[in-house]
């Protein structure tokens, strides 16, 4: 979160050592349109919930109704999102709590949301120095965020640096969905805010509504494009030395007046993929899904040329939360997943999750968590296929999480509610199941499996 955007930056002063609920505020880590970031502390341990996070505060305070409403909704949308969406590269939310303090109106009544500390964001990075060496692997990471976040049928409408934040563990997370929006069938509708540079051509001129504007997903991939090159090249894929003079230059090439240059530094195999992403209109950019654009996103970063393949037309899921992925051929279409991602074995499971599988060696149907679970059946990420199969392997992929050493190891239970334990997977292994053994029912993340 960094005050980059075309809106007014809306600083909250908040002194250190001041208290939230159980949170001590810290040093201010940023500031954006619509608030301020802090590091916050607790001292009163809670389960699940790290001693550190990141405090954004978003003001109520001395403002006119109107803002006072837009500012409620923009906090509303964001604390929606991440409520229901729960996925290794986005933010996570720990929890929201309110101001009360009538002595401080700049602040009384103000929305804070208690999310996962970073330690920087990948605008601090390109800020502090040339093109960061790691870039495409934290592009590889971008990439996957956006299809965890589209799949889950969701539009970020704002991906720029300042709203990717770098982990301690070095990987990526996608944050500040002030502006994000629920798909409603193609389209979703968005607040009238972005940032110049990252804007796809066609919403510069687009109609809005009483709703707001209309936003699809191939505007998150316009988007991509434009950070990638940044990433790759240091520089913009069109010229001009200001965010005003830029979008002019976006306006022009929409028209079909200009072409598009991407810079000489670009590295070839990356070419076609930036191509695709910033073509001109949205009908081109459609085709290129985040889940095919991950693909080739990871295979570029390998250093290999990968072509784009459509996949079949995929039935997006509308489902609650998207923390439990399905996947078999089969499975793939029915439940919404891509297409292009790996069909079998472990390398299905995502960074960050835990995955119990239906056959050995990862074959099969599986089901993933980014956090516990105290009933597969009925709880908030059930499992399908849970109450009448067993699983017969199982991988902790879990070393990315952010409590790094703190809850990596896995253990999980015959019984609901983490009862009858009948066993425990370390951090980074796989395993196969005993055909017979009893029937997880919940599971739960844990300092060590060693007693």
């Amino acid at each position: 979160m960094t005050g980059r955007g075309d809106g007014p930056s809306d600083h909250v002063a908040v002194p250190a050592g001041y208290r939230i609920g159980p949170w001590t505020v810290g040093r201010p880590l940023g500031c954006g349109a619509f608030g301020t970031v802090y590091a916050g502390t607790r001292t009163v341990p809670v389960a699940g919930v790290p001693s550190r996070a990141a405090l954004k505060i978003l003001p109520t305070g001395t403002r006119s109704p109107r803002q006072l409403a837009h500012l409620r909704e923009l906090a509303e949308r964001e604390v929606e999102l991440l409520r229901k969406v729960r996925a290794p590269r986005l933010i996570r939310l720990y929890e929201v709590r309110t101001v009360d303090d009538s002595a401080r109106p700049e602040i009384d009544g103000a929305s804070v949301l208690v999310l996962e500390e970073a330690e920087r964001s990948l605008d601090d990075l390109l800020t502090a120095g040339p093109v960061p060496r790691g870039g495409p692997a934290l592009l590889v990471d971008v990439c996957a965020g956006l299809d965890q976040l589209h799949r889950a049928g969701w539009v970020h409408g704002d991906l720029k640096p300042g709203n990717v934040l770098l982990m301690a563990d070095g990987t990526a997370r996608l944050a500040d969905f002030n502006v994000a929006a629920e798909l409603e069938g193609t389209h979703a509708y968005a607040p009238v805010f972005g940032t110049a540079d990252y804007t796809a051509p066609d919403l510069l001129w687009c109609e809005i509504g009483e709703r707001g504007r209309k936003v699809r997903p191939s505007a998150d991939i316009w988007a991509f494009g434009v950070l990638a090159h940044l990433v790759l090249t240091g520089g913009h894929p069109l010229p001009g030395g200001t965010p005003g003079a830029r979008r002019d230059a976006a306006l022009r090439y929409a028209r079909g007046e200009e072409e598009l240059r991407l810079s000489p530094e670009l590295p070839e195999q990356w070419r076609p993929v930036l191509m695709d992403c910033l073509a001109r209109r949205h009908e081109d950019r459609a085709p290129h899904t985040a889940a095919s654009l991950l693909r080739r996103v990871e295979a570029a970063a390998a250093g290999r040329r990968a072509a784009w393949r459509p996949g079949p037309f995929l039935r997006r899921r509308r489902g609650p939360l998207l923390t439990v992925l399905i996947a078999t051929a089969t499975a793939t279409l029915s439940a919404g997943l891509p297409a292009l991602l790996p069909s079998t074995g472990y390398d299905r499971c995502d960074r960050g999750t835990v995955c119990f599988f239906t056959e050995p060696d990862g074959q099969g149907d599986y089901c993933a968590w980014v956090d516990g679970d105290d009933d597969w059946s009925t709880g908030e990420t059930g499992c399908a296929w849970a109450a009448r199969r067993p699983p017969l392997s199982v991988f902790n992929n879990g070393q990315n999480l952010s409590e790094g050493a703190t809850r990596v190891d896995v253990e999980y239970f015959a019984g609901t509610g983490w009862e009858q334990r009948i066993g425990c997977l370390p951090n980074g292994e796989r395993r196969n199941l005993a055909d017979g053994d009893r029937l997880p029912r919940s599971h739960q993340w844990i300092r060590s499996c060693a007693p």
